[in-house]
């Protein structure tokens, strides 16, 4: 009997309703510092190619004292929200209900639960009882190719259902800004909130080809948390947009050659963006402008995992997948995540 090749059936999005600009940011850390701040900071953190986000709770919240519990309650109910938001869409796309799914992958970093959170959207949602549920945590940025390429792996260990992924990040509710050091203010200028949801199975859509990853030694102070007393403490190198071109690029180049695939002749990526210079030491090495990142980036600001879903669900919207798409993203470990769609 042939294999039943996995294909992106559908993709939804969700975000939270509280939507703040960058101008709010800049205004509300000068408030929060009691002065203006240094012109070298304002001009860092206006220039990360971010115009609005949307986060989990209005910008007041976060000033407040917040214990570990807090955050903890908030996540809960606000990620429930846009997981159930983000898979029905996608679910409705690929005219499916709840029930017929067989296997839920969820990947999220900024908050943790157990029972995880898909077991608990399992009879609120109309899941099948027996819906495998698979949390994966820790991948940060590169969650959502991670996650798409583990997907695709299930589906195809057992086709008889499709496989819906869920990524959700409520980065706002990481950190604790009492301290108000510059790396707190990064992650105040660049991280948001957001979920995407796809389905992966054997309809119409794309088919999901190869996925990799590649994990450089001694790479841990680039990207990631170290716990504090109160929340995560950033973990972010300067020199990420340098080592997309010195180490990403020739993992990618060789990843692709594996393929028998070049950058000439793909549509256009889908990444996940990072932030305003990681995009452009990304479209250096592309050799594309990378318009859809750009604008996920503008509009929706760093989302962690799911934002490379978001970008792709802009190209798909747009017809751009007439061509095989790679899809990257960068992560903690260091790790560079890559995958390859085909029409």
């Amino acid at each position: 009997m042939p294999q039943i090749l996995p294909k992106l059936m559908s993709l939804g999005t969700a975000v939270p309703q509280h939507r703040i600009t960058q101008a709010d940011v800049l205004a509300i850390l000068a408030q929060a510092k009691g002065q203006a701040l240094p012109p070298r900071m304002a001009e860092i953190l206006g220039n990360t190619g971010i115009s609005q986000r949307h986060i989990a709770m209005p910008p007041e919240y976060y000033f407040d004292a917040r214990s570990w519990a807090k955050r903890a309650g908030v996540y809960e109910v606000v990620a429930a929200q846009i997981f159930e938001a983000a898979a029905m869409q996608a679910l409705a796309r690929a005219n499916l209900q709840a029930a017929d799914i067989g296997q839920i992958v969820f990947v999220s970093t900024t908050g943790t639960m157990t029972p995880s959170l898909p077991s608990r959207m399992i009879a609120k949602m109309g899941f099948a009882p027996n819906t495998r549920c698979v949390p994966l945590f820790g991948y940060g940025c590169a969650g959502g190719v991670i996650g798409l390429g583990v997907a695709a792996d299930l589906f195809l260990a057992c086709p008889d259902k499709p496989v819906l992924l869920v990524s959700l990040e409520l980065c706002s509710l990481a950190y604790d800004h009492a301290r108000m050091d510059k790396k707190d203010m990064v992650a105040l200028a660049l991280f948001a909130d957001g979920c995407a949801a796809a389905v992966i199975g054997a309809g119409a859509g794309p088919q999901l080809g190869a996925f990799a990853s590649h994990v450089w030694p001694d790479t841990l102070d680039m990207m990631g948390w170290q716990i504090g007393d109160t929340g995560f403490d950033l973990v972010l190198a300067r020199d990420i947009p340098v080592f997309v071109n010195s180490h990403f690029a020739p993992v990618c180049d060789a990843f692709l050659a594996q393929q028998g695939l070049t950058k000439v002749g793909m549509a256009e990526p889908a990444c996940h963006p990072g932030g305003g210079r990681v995009v452009d030491a990304l479209s250096d090495y592309l050799g594309h402008n990378l318009s859809a990142t750009r604008s996920i980036l503008r509009d929706h600001g760093n989302m962690s995992s799911p934002t490379v879903l978001f970008v792709l669900e802009s190209l798909l919207s747009a017809g751009s997948i007439s061509k095989p798409t790679l899809l990257t993203a960068l992560g903690p470990g260091f790790v560079g995540a890559m995958g390859v769609l085909t029409p």
